[in-house]
């Protein structure tokens, strides 16, 4: 990471905490209310092939023992009503604000992976995790759709695994290495704007 983007991101994230730092603690009193605790489900992701952090976000699942790999149609059953409104408008992501300031992500780069794909995939992830891992990017905005569509049709783990690995990986990857190649303030400005443009865009059509 750039010291231009590592500004970027402490400036805009600090501005950000203090902005919605009180929309934040409605969101906890109201999960608390409506669905208990935990509020919060941290999971491992990778921010380099070898180096993992927490990352965190607001709980949109009924708690299980063991869960793995990504989540598609198999586990739809397990979105709490008050998460499938929290993912619709990704408010399940402001927690992420404190990885920024830690230095875990940054605004905009590819998504963290989980371990078991950067293990089954270290080519890939050796040339992706040159970038740090962010909120949003070039993968999100243009494949994030395509993805919870082709996901939601999945039945069980095994499918899920199937077209995540297949197609998801290698496409969200093409997309990960032109932000990579590209990558500079003005670009991440946009990207970021195009993130929020989506959202409002999400937020008419319903």
């Amino acid at each position: 990471m750039t010291w231009r983007k590592r500004i970027f991101d402490l400036f805009f994230a600090s501005l950000l905490v203090v902005i919605l730092g009180p929309v934040i603690a409605v969101l906890c009193i109201y999960i608390l209310i409506k669905q208990g605790r935990p509020l919060f489900y941290v999971a491992e992701r990778m921010k380099t092939p070898d180096q993992s952090f927490g990352l965190w976000k607001f709980r949109t699942m009924t708690v299980v023992d063991t869960d793995a790999g990504v989540s598609g149609g198999d586990k739809t059953a397990r979105i709490t009503p008050i998460g499938a409104k929290l993912r619709s408008k990704r408010l399940d992501e402001f927690p992420q604000l404190w990885n920024i300031l830690k230095g875990d992500l940054s605004f905009v780069g590819p998504r963290p992976p989980l371990r078991e794909y950067v293990d089954r995939f270290p080519r890939i992830y050796k040339d992706v995790l040159k970038s740090r891992p962010g909120v949003t990017g070039l993968a999100t905005i243009r494949f994030h759709k395509h993805e919870d569509v082709l996901l939601a049709r999945c039945e069980t783990a095994a499918q899920t695994d199937d077209i995540y690995t297949r197609i998801c990986v290698p496409r969200k990857a093409r997309l990960d290495l032109i932000y990579q190649r590209n990558q500079s303030t003005c670009y991440d400005f946009d990207l970021v704007f195009q993130t929020i443009g989506n959202l409002f865009r999400r937020k008419n059509k319903r």
